[in-house]
């Protein structure tokens, strides 16, 4: 048999073994644990995309919701669940990014006890205010209403470290605004604070804030996109309104490092059509967010090339967490 024969053969043997694995999967329930709390952007997405690969996959996926330590908690849980792709999670760019330069220590190594699976979404945040509490309509106006407060300005994060916190900081430092930084659990706490007028301001994930901008009650100044949002056209980019700064934030599932090769690819290619699916990108358009999608490879590299400029930003603020 000549060395081409053999190679055909084994290549024939071969590619129903691996479809037959690809195939199997999943063949009971999927757990996916969210690093953060109930009702915030990470939360509501996971959400959607467990629901489309429900439809797609035939299995459930079952959120399970592990906020805590900039997401460490969760993103923790996921790194040292069994890889056998029964565990997986949307990590936002804070356990890809952030997170390693914020904590003095790390419960889990990104680049060793990881595998992102696709790309999930990105968002801009936007600079939210109460419509109630404060009058300022443009980011002018709202820098000089911020500077002419007696006691300053507070904005609101979901935490240490998040971009929520790092973005209000710079913001507050570039403008010489008063700014005291005030950390939630999550959105669900930040925007009852923001309503009631107890907080000044947060420049956060733009899906949170969607239904209360579109209900008049909270009012978006700003969105750190190079582009304005598709869905609220009124509102400026923070580069329109006169302050150079272009943010994003974002998510990629993933697994714990070690599963099969079979299972990621099947995994991945769910998620890519899910992405790819027009009524769901208008469901996460609606959402306050994009559907994206990537090769794990890709995802990797839009972690990897990010570090330096969220490290940057981690030192200007000071933040610093135990």
């Amino acid at each position: 048999m000549t060395v081409q024969r053999r190679a055909l053969l084994a290549a024939s043997l071969a590619t129903p073994s691996l479809a037959l694995a690809q195939g199997a999967w999943p063949e009971r329930p999927v757990r996916i644990i969210v690093p953060w709390p109930p009702g915030g952007s990470t939360d509501v997405l996971a959400r959607l995309m467990a629901e489309q690969l429900h439809a797609r996959l035939g299995q459930s996926f079952q959120i399970e919701n592990r906020p805590g330590a900039g997401g460490n908690i969760g993103t923790d849980a996921i790194a040292k669940a069994t890889p056998d792709g029964y565990t997986m999670g949307p990590i936002t760019v804070s356990g890809w990014s952030i997170n390693q330069f914020l904590f003095a220590r790390m419960p889990f190594d990104a680049d060793r006890d990881l595998q992102p699976i696709s790309m999930h979404w990105t968002l801009p945040n936007v600079l939210a205010v109460s419509a109630a509490h404060c009058p300022a309509t443009t980011l002018a106006e709202f820098i000089e209403w911020g500077k002419a407060r007696r006691n300053g300005v507070s904005f609101g994060s979901p935490g240490v470290g998040t971009t929520a916190h790092l973005s209000g900081s710079h913001f507050c430092q570039r403008t010489g605004l008063d700014g005291q930084h005030v950390p939630f659990r999550g959105a669900a706490q930040i925007i009852p604070a923001l309503l009631s007028g107890d907080l000044t301001f947060e420049i956060g994930n733009l899906a949170s804030y969607v239904p209360t901008i579109q209900e008049g009650r909270i009012r978006g100044i700003a969105v750190t996109s190079a582009e304005r949002w598709p869905t609220l056209p009124n509102i400026p980019t923070m580069q329109q309104a006169g302050f150079d700064f272009v943010v994003e934030s974002w998510c990629a599932f993933a697994f714990p490092a070690g599963v099969p090769a079979p299972i990621l690819a099947r995994a991945s290619q769910a998620m890519q059509a899910v992405a790819a699916d027009p009524a769901v990108k208008d469901r996460f358009l609606r959402a306050g967010a994009q559907a994206v999608s990537s090769t794990p490879e890709a995802a990797w590299e839009r972690a990897r090339s990010e570090r330096p400029m969220w490290q940057e930003m981690v030192r200007v603020s000071g933040a610093r967490m135990e």
